[in-house]
């Protein structure tokens, strides 16, 4: 469980060099280039980096949608995936601005109609004299009278109503200038006649059925070009790094980050090619992007991490922490056994299914996959989840049989089940000290992994302080539960002072002594939060309370049933069973998913995570790689 050490590297060659050394390093894949042009040009290339990508995956879309399909070509030596995006974007592009005329002139049309076919003539022979026309409701049609006949008068206007239904009234008015004080607004037809607008709508109509065919016809490129999505997307992201140097006269620079364990191999590319090379460990002001690397059976937990946040380079990797904890919360909340086998049963029944990496040709070749624009590498997200999900049911086993609940049903006294159930669910008392002991020992770890991420203890010693209080919290609650142990209230109470002293101390160390003082005192305001954040954890009990409630009050229910109707009551009984506990069990799982994960990126990342960061991006081919 780490966060893997990047190093700055440096080349420095002549610009003949520069194009190889990218194709070099894009087949190397290993490291994240780093801008070094100016703020709008690096916006340009992270654009052009990502825009084909999109672009490709739209044009694909667009020829999957169309209305008639060709049957598919197998040839390559005949296909060009670029020139067919750029063919299927030109298109796309022509029948969006074709179709939003079509409907221009349709709309025009039918706003021109009422008033007859005519053809405008010219300024100079209207004598400057221009036509505005109006629809008018009946209603306001003595307004418009009344306002048209005054301008009239004034020898500046005509108007005549040229035609009428049974809502409205067509008036077009002669007028220099527009007529003021109108009730309603004038009806924007344009300069040409209805004879021009229809022959116009024809040849619109018309262009877009041969746009539409030439679509037609692109389409027998579709399985091919979904299969060419990466070799797009790679040369899109070859194009946009070539934009991410420095480049002066003949010389250009690039920087990337870099894992350490593969500076030597750029360091022998460099010098098989005369490129200057250097490297180094990152400084604390810089923010380098977070690789964290895994063992495949904590590989989820990574996962789990990056659906909330990733940590900053200089945090640290809490993927194994939330795995196991995660896979602990999900436990107690569902808190059955019989649950448990029955997720075990369906892990055991697509066990070998999530074992099957899916490929980018076989993904990519579905229209759904194309729709949700999915990354293109080879993927093994189902053998990373094996793991987790496994360990899942085996903790909500062992929780299950540990609170003796098999699908609602408690084990009879004196047999082996009931040997084994240690923990009694109807103890409100103890089963709400076991949820907040749970959330203490997760808040204390959180500031004990947060310390040790100092190179300087020293940086530490606030979040031990915080470790110590919590622990001493928890020492003296176990002291109050029973007058044996009053002793422990005062050792908790000793140590709970202790941490919040070292708080005050060192949440602020390196300012001045009036500052830290200050700082200090002000971190003590987490106190409440601390307390609010470990009471958080009672709904592990809750939860599990519920889950547990729910199962016996479905039991009960069809036993009544059974008990009521002799015959039929056996049938309704085993309906409210199945839909009861399928019920009950969807809700355990949800809850167990929302709740265990909010458990993890809240209150636990509140006190270990306090720094965000953002994830490694490798300048790689996603059609493989030559040097893997």
């Amino acid at each position: 469980m780490s966060i893997v050490p990047l190093h700055r590297a440096t080349f420095v060659g002549l610009t003949q060099d520069k194009e190889p050394l990218l194709d070099s390093l894009h087949d190397f894949g290993n490291l994240e280039i780093i801008p070094l042009t100016n703020e709008r040009d690096v916006d340009a290339a992270i654009k052009k980096r990502a825009a084909p990508t999109q672009s490709s995956r739209d044009a694909l879309k667009f020829l999957l949608a169309s209305p008639q399909r060709r049957r598919q070509s197998h040839d390559r030596t005949m296909f060009d995936a670029a020139q067919v995006e750029r063919q299927a974007r030109e298109l796309q592009s022509r029948i969006h601005d074709l179709e939003s005329e079509r409907d221009d002139l349709l709309e025009r049309i039918e706003g021109i109609k009422p008033f007859g076919d005519f053809s405008f003539a010219s300024l100079q022979q209207m004598g400057d004299f221009r036509l505005w026309f109006y629809v008018v409701p009946h209603a306001e049609m003595p307004k418009v009278a009344s306002a048209l006949d005054e301008q009239t008068s004034k020898g500046s206007a005509g108007w005549e109503a040229v035609k009428e239904d049974s809502q409205h009234s067509y008036v077009v008015v002669v007028s220099p200038e527009e007529p003021t004080n109108m009730p309603v607004p004038r009806q924007r037809i344009g300069a040409r006649s209805l004879k021009q607008l229809s022959q116009r709508l024809e040849e619109v109509e018309l262009a877009i059925e041969d746009a539409q065919a030439e679509r037609a016809y692109l389409t027998r490129w579709c399985l091919l070009f979904a299969r060419s999505l990466t070799q797009l997307d790679d040369a899109a992201a070859r194009s946009g790094a070539a934009q991410l140097t420095c480049d002066i006269e003949s010389l250009f620079a690039l920087e990337a980050w870099v894992p350490r364990e593969h500076v030597d191999e750029l360091a022998e590319l460099a010098e098989s090619r005369g490129i200057m090379f250097e490297h180094r460990p990152p400084t604390p002001d810089e923010d380098p992007p977070t690789l964290m690397r895994n063992e495949p059976r904590v590989e989820a937990g990574e996962d789990l991490v990056n659906f909330y946040m990733t940590p900053g380079y200089w945090t640290w990797d809490p993927s194994r922490t939330v795995a196991i904890s995660f896979a602990i919360f999900f436990a107690m909340i569902l808190a059955d056994a019989g649950y448990a086998v029955l997720l075990g049963l369906g892990l055991a029944a697509i066990w070998r299914k999530l074992g099957k990496p899916t490929t980018a040709e076989a993904r990519l070749t579905h229209a759904a996959d194309i729709e949700q624009g999915e990354p293109l590498p080879q993927r093994t997200t189902g053998q990373r989840f094996r793991p987790l999900l496994l360990l899942i049911v085996v903790f909500s086993f062992v929780y299950g049989v540990l609170v003796g609940s098999y699908f609602g049903i408690t084990p009879s006294t004196g047999s082996l089940l009931s040997k084994l159930n240690l923990l009694d669910m109807t103890n409100t008392r103890l089963m709400m000290g076991i949820s907040v002991l749970v959330g203490g020992v997760h808040v204390i770890l959180a500031n004990v992994m947060n310390a040790l991420r100092y190179d300087d203890w020293r940086d530490g010693l606030a979040s031990i302080g915080w470790a110590i209080a919590v622990t001493g919290g928890l020492v003296a609650g176990a002291g109050a539960t029973n007058d044996s142990l009053s002793a422990l209230k005062m050792v908790g109470a000793f140590a709970a002072a202790v941490g919040l002293v070292l708080v005050v101390g060192y949440t602020a160390r390196q300012e001045k002594p009036l500052r830290r003082l200050l700082a200090g005192m002000l971190g003590l305001t987490k106190v409440s939060a601390a307390f609010g954040d470990i009471l958080s954890y009672l709904r592990l009990f809750a939860l599990g309370l519920a889950s547990a409630s729910l199962a016996s009050a479905f039991n009960d229910m069809a036993a009544g049933i059974h008990g009521a109707l002799p015959r039929l009551g056996l049938l309704f009984a085993l309906l409210v069973l199945l839909f009861g506990h399928a019920l009950n069990m969807l809700l355990g799982v949800s809850s167990g998913v929302i709740h265990g994960l909010r458990l993890n990126v809240i209150e636990f990342f509140n006190w270990g995570l306090k720094d965000e960061g953002r994830r490694f991006t490798p300048f790689r081919r996603k059609e493989g790689s030559l040097w893997n």
